[in-house]
């Protein structure tokens, strides 16, 4: 099987299941355990597996489902926990995910977005599955407005029955400013100017880093400045009431989502699951039904490798998970593993640059530090395809840009060919040049029904 050149100890989620399963059914007296992570509506995720009888290995047993559980939060998100099958795997579980246990940044993450006290229960039978499919987007019909927030720059764009007439792109600071009037007066502005260019506006769309509910804004990296002991629920409801200033329905979605949905209307078909490499890893969904399951899928918090010497989240504070192998910091990594020794004072940003400088002149090193995150992401395409449905991939961001981006695909095809050769016909692609130009402003721009 195909191996990273630079980082040895990496060990695929999908290969230690897979060992696991091997394992116990060679021990002969495997038995079922299924994990439930519930979320907001009475939506459900249910995932079974074979598992060695309590009491055989239990250590073993506890990380195998500690590393499914984390993996569903981050994919589907939720804040209650059920285990059926093992008392000893609930009992580990519940004192991981306690405040002050092993995994109190996912509890206190959760209990913030759902707005809910987080729990681990116990299941004597397995419950019904409940998901949800929401169609989202796609609307090109009439005046609208799509709005993209970045870290860097704002844009926005008016658009005319699917046509951009209007767009402009204008430089921000919203993680370095502490009030949020600052956020709401650029935000209101970009959706008056664009408005300004059309005869109405019939609604506006919203791509936005962040977790989203029901409109409202539960966690944005934008806003992480602005202290909420002093200003409440302004930020959560901001773009509710930008909506209702302007006059018009408003619809908010992650601007993983959006990318997925802009790549599913250029691709005209659902399931897309769109992957950005930048700063950390961004993703996300649209379905077989070309809409949402309603899921987080923040998977730069999901694990991709198991092994126990994996580079650690400062964020998080956990191990192996996906923000270290598909982002910047991954690229930095590698080369650091490969004896590179950046200058001083650089920034993760300008140390990518560099990096991707020395790839463009074929330097071995860099070349070997891209094509380790093709490896990285042919061993994890396979782990994400147990919770995703897949047909197309879509891959984004900084890190995928000129020779390296060029050397992370051709990689990921060859070793999905070689060593996955179920997943070779899969569809993995960087956008097209239409969805590079307007996609993601139409996309934005159709997420509302329109109206009414």
């Amino acid at each position: 099987m195909t191996a990273p050149k630079l980082d040895r100890h990496f060990y695929p989620m999908i290969r230690a299941l897979e060992d696991f399963s091997r394992d116990v059914e060679a021990f002969g007296k495997g038995h079922d355990v299924t994990l439930v992570v519930e979320r907001n509506g009475g939506y459900n995720y249910l995932y079974t597996f074979k598992a060695f009888e309590d009491g055989y290995d239990d250590e073993r047993n506890y990380h195998v489902a500690e590393r499914l559980v984390k993996t569903i939060l981050w994919v589907c998100g939720g804040y209650r926990i059920g285990v059926c099958g093992s008392a000893e795997i609930y009992r580990r579980l519940k004192a991981a995910y306690a405040k002050t246990g092993a995994r109190a940044f996912d509890e206190d993450f959760m209990s913030g977005v759902y707005e809910c006290p987080f729990e681990v229960v116990q299941y004597d039978r397995v419950p019904a599955e409940k998901r949800a499919s929401v169609k989202v987007g796609g609307y090109l019909d009439g005046c609208r407005i799509g709005f993209d927030a970045g870290g860097s720059d704002r844009k926005v764009s008016a658009v005319i029955d699917g046509e951009v007439v209007y767009s402009e792109e204008v430089v921000w600071s919203p993680k370095t400013t502490a009030d949020p009037h600052y956020h709401y007066r650029e935000i209101l502005t970009a959706m008056q100017t664009a408005a300004s260019k059309m005869p109405r506006v019939d609604c506006i769309g919203v791509s936005s880093a962040g977790v989203y509910i029901d409109n409202k804004i539960m966690v944005a990296s934008l806003f992480i400045k602005v202290d909420k002991a002093v200003y409440g629920d302004y930020v959560k409801n901001m773009y509710i009431e930008i909506g209702r200033e302007m006059g018009v329905p408003i619809e908010v979605a992650n601007d993983g989502d959006v990318t997925a949905l802009a790549g599913s209307l250029d691709l005209n078909d659902g399931r897309v699951l769109g992957l950005a490499m930048g700063t950390s890893e961004a993703a996300g969904y649209i379905n077989a039904e070309g809409g949402l399951n309603g899921w987080l899928s923040e998977l730069a918090f999901a694990p991709v490798d198991f092994s126990a010497d994996a580079m650690r989240d400062e964020w998080s504070g956990d191990v192996g998970v996906g923000c270290k192998y598909f982002s910047q910091d991954a690229v930095i990594k590698l080369a650091e593993y490969g004896g590179y020794v950046f200058e001083e004072g650089l920034t993760p940003a300008e140390k990518l640059k560099v990096i991707q400088g020395l790839a463009e002149k074929g330097d071995k090193l860099a070349l070997d530090v891209f094509s380790d995150i093709g490896v990285y992401l042919a061993d994890t395409i396979p782990y994400y395809a147990q919770f995703y449905d897949i047909r197309h991939i879509l891959l984004l961001g900084r890190v995928m840009s000129g020779k390296g981006g060029d050397v992370i695909l051709e990689t990921c095809k060859k070793v999905l060919k070689e060593d996955f050769p179920a997943f070779a016909s899969l569809d993995v692609a960087t956008p097209s040049e239409h969805m590079r130009r307007v996609g993601q402003s139409i996309a934005a721009a159709s997420l509302p029904k329109g109206k009414a």
